[in-house]
């Protein structure tokens, strides 16, 4: 036998990059308006989940939202800004 034929042939599959979202702090948006927007934009957050997000952009300056695939986080990123809120994305490392 041949060592080709030995050799087990394996397919590794590499995860998709994961991306941040990150919401920065404004004096613009009431708290309100912006748990109000998080809960609409990420469906995946509950209530208290989008309250600690506000109140640690607010209190730090910027806040990770989700952790995701990039097409997800582009789109989050997007709607959050067609809000009115400031937000970026970042690849995680």
């Amino acid at each position: 036998m041949s060592v080709e034929t030995l050799e087990k042939r394996s397919t590794v599959r590499k995860l998709a990059p994961r991306y941040r979202v990150l919401l920065h702090n404004d004096d613009l948006n009431s708290m309100e308006y912006v748990v109000e927007v998080l809960l609409k934009t990420v469906p995946s957050l509950t209530q208290p989940q989008a309250v600690s997000v506000m109140m640690e952009a607010h209190t730090n300056g910027m806040a990770l939202v989700i952790t995701c695939a990039l097409e997800h986080a582009e789109f989050y990123c997007e709607t959050l800004k067609m809000h009115g809120l400031s937000s970026t994305i970042e690849p995680t490392e």
